[in-house]
């Protein structure tokens, strides 16, 4: 059924399709009894301890697809085990100028340059007063496009501050190749600098009698082993909670696009199938290098049950889905997540 859909949505440019399909989705699940027939379909109960906290299953979707946190109720009736909303800033931005998302239909990928486009943490934060029960939210956290690299810590810190009550998990974003400079925030200065901010943040909450709250970082697939091995020093110096590997990538490598027509897109990260390779990679890297020790959210070019149980097996606790989700439909979820069951 989702195969028909999607040749109706991929006839619409990609920004138009998803806003087209959100819609969609939030007028069906109005009806009850849709919901609930929606829900008995796709729900799979694996529930999985990680990082602190019980996941419903071990299959999630990734930041970008929810930024807003709009559409929590309708996406947790899918079968995810935990959504990320974000990337989160301050102040509300619009992100780039369109059109900034674009399918690459023969490599199962996309490419984009949102930009960190959201309507703000106060009007994120007042949305997830309400939302569902029995279902884990991440915060996938960021600063402002106009916060220059040196007041960083404090764009974190506000968002840190404002979703603490109403998220279940934070991930901190430096690794976004669409906010000019901020992947510069990976260096081991800066990117020490915010987490030490986060943790302080953390203990005045817990001081207070807040519960912890997990941290988690997010890194870029472009990295080298060695700046890996920087990452993992970092995260233990700091005290972190662990990493979420990998996001986009500015490799254009091995696409079996057209170079004229990835020429024609120009700049954004890359998501889809052509990372699964790369992103195992850096997961396995990890896993060995802290003995399985450091928790790892794997995400990058998962596409099918096996790319999925793939990313389990080399070290990651957990999964997410996004360009998946976007090619293969709910369908994949519900897969994926009955294979981690059955044979991780």
């Amino acid at each position: 059924m989702y195969t028909l859909l999607r040749k109706f949505l991929f006839l619409m440019p990609a920004e138009k399709a998803h806003h087209f399909t959100f819609n969609g989705i939030r007028l069906f699940m109005k009806i009850p009894l849709l919901r609930l027939i929606i829900n008995s379909i796709y729900s799979v109960s694996d529930s999985y301890e990680f990082i602190g906290l019980t996941f419903k299953n071990r299959v999630g979707l990734a930041a970008g697809l929810d930024k807003n946190a709009t559409h929590l109720h309708e996406l947790s009736a899918l079968g995810f085990g935990f959504i990320e909303i974000g990337t989160v800033t301050p102040k509300p931005q619009d992100g780039n100028e369109k059109p900034r998302l674009f399918r690459l239909k023969q490599d199962a990928c996309l490419i984009n340059r949102m930009g960190f486009n959201n309507d703000g943490v106060d009007v994120i934060a007042t949305r997830l007063k309400n939302k569902p029960a029995g279902i884990i939210v991440g915060g996938n956290i960021g600063k402002n496009k106009v916060t220059p690299n040196d007041n960083a810590k404090d764009d974190y810190g506000i968002c840190f501050t404002k979703l603490y009550p109403y998220v279940d998990y934070f991930v901190v974003n430096v690794s976004s190749p669409n906010t000019p400079n901020l992947r510069e925030l990976q260096d081991k200065g800066p990117l020490l600098e915010i987490l030490n901010h986060l943790i302080e943040l953390r203990k005045n909450f817990i001081e207070n009698g807040s519960l912890a709250k997990p941290i988690l970082l997010k890194i870029a697939p472009d990295l080298t082993f060695s700046q890996i091995d920087d990452v993992i020093s970092i995260v233990q110096e700091s005290g972190i909670d662990g990493l979420v590997a990998t996001n986009t990538t500015i490799s254009r490598e091995g696409l079996l696009t057209s170079k004229s027509e990835i020429d024609s897109i120009g700049a954004g990260g890359l998501s889809g199938k052509i990372l699964q390779k790369r992103s195992t990679e850096i997961i396995r890297y990890i896993s060995e290098r802290t003995d399985g020790k450091l928790p790892i959210i794997g995400v990058g070019g998962i596409h099918d049950a096996n790319s999925a149980l793939e990313k389990i097996k080399a070290g990651a606790g957990l999964v997410q889905v996004y360009t998946g989700f976007v090619y293969g439909g709910p369908k994949l979820v519900k897969e994926a997540a009955k294979a981690i069951q059955k044979d991780a």
